[in-house]
């Protein structure tokens, strides 16, 4: 699902109706810039020896790499809404998420490399990341980010004040039990709740016509009483006018909300991911609504940003994604009595 490009006229309508201006524009896309580069400048790291044969266990990063590239839209434009008392919990793909909720690029970093310095020391690595300061969290269980962000929501609620809990996922994961079971008791006991759904039309290769009896999952949210919105995750705007609607009904006190985000990941389910499951030719197609240029070109449009403004935010970003990776790459490694620390009571 995507929007058709406003006119000239209309753009700046929808801009106002979704509560943005200038600065938070020019925000949004630092902010998305930064999420870009900090995963291409990953992933540049990560197939060091990884190749010629796919050795997922080779240094500097182990395991698997989650990249979001595509999504940007969609954390920028929910996360800039959110405080640092705010909770978001996250899927096995985190790197927007987290950068857009402000969580420190280089500790991030450091943790995907396993170092002592990386917000768990080294112990998650990228799906299993915890940032207290900015209330944020992530796993690599399917579909536990539902009941997760139910639950900080209601300790909001009997705490009595206005922050609220975000819980993202893809839509695969919506095809859980814990998407209905957290929908119905999110929905009887009006929690501030808001779970956004990047449906980026594959669950790992499996393409959602295929594993789905409806066509989107947002349907799902409304059979629980909770208003649900479709909208254009390439479209940071869309996501952001949606986004404010359901933040503030739940810091009123109105309940859950899902929102579902239809969006694209540019590079597979993980680095190494062989894509055999869509063409070259849809690729492509989705390219061509790249949300970081999107942004630009309405930036340019608006008089709000000529390519100078935008060259200097791009830089700005590159430089802050470039400093993150080598603060990872020169931290040092856990000492080996780490590995017991933290473990047992």
């Amino acid at each position: 699902m995507w929007r058709p490009e406003p006119s000239d006229a209309d753009l700046p309508v929808r801009i106002a109706e979704a509560g943005l201006d200038r600065d938070v524009l020019l925000a949004a896309y630092r902010r998305m810039c930064l999420i870009r580069v900090f995963e291409e400048a990953v992933r540049s790291r990560y197939w060091i020896g990884k190749t010629s044969t796919f050795n997922m266990a080779a240094e500097p990063i182990r395991g698997e790499l989650h990249l979001a590239i595509g999504h940007e839209a969609v954390a920028v434009g929910v996360c800039a809404l959110l405080g640092d008392a705010d909770a978001v919990v996250s899927t096995h793909r985190a790197h927007h998420h987290a950068l857009a909720k402000g969580v420190d690029p280089g500790r991030l970093a450091a943790e995907m490399f396993g170092k002592a310095t990386g917000l768990c020391r080294g112990k998650g690595g990228e799906m299993h990341l915890f940032a207290r300061n900015k209330r944020f969290l992530n796993s690599g269980i399917v579909g536990a980010s539902y009941p997760q962000a139910a639950g900080a929501a209601f300790s909001f609620q009997r705490q009595g004040n206005r922050n609220l809990a975000v819980a993202f996922s893809g839509e695969g994961a919506a095809n859980h039990g814990t998407f209905s079971e957290t929908l119905n008791a999110a929905a009887l006991w009006q929690l501030p709740l808001v779970i956004v759904i990047e449906d980026n039309l594959y669950a790992d290769a499996t393409p959602k016509w295929a594993a789905q009896a409806v066509n989107q999952q947002f349907q799902r949210a409304q059979s629980h009483n909770v208003p649900a919105y479709l909208v254009d995750g390439m479209d940071v705007i869309d996501v952001h006018a949606a986004a404010r609607r359901a933040v503030d009904r739940a810091r009123d006190g109105y309940g859950p909300t899902v929102i579902e985000a239809v969006c694209y990941r540019y590079r597979g389910h993980f680095e190494g991911d062989p894509e055999n499951y869509r063409t070259r030719e849809e690729v492509e197609l989705w390219q061509r609504l790249d949300p970081i240029p999107r942004l630009a070109d309405r930036l340019r449009r608006l008089g709000w940003a000529d390519d100078a403004t935008l060259t200097g935010l791009r830089e700005a970003a590159a430089h802050d994604a470039v400093q993150a990776v080598r603060f990872a790459e020169d931290s040092p490694p856990p000492e080996p009595v780490e590995a017991l620390a933290g473990v047992f009571a």
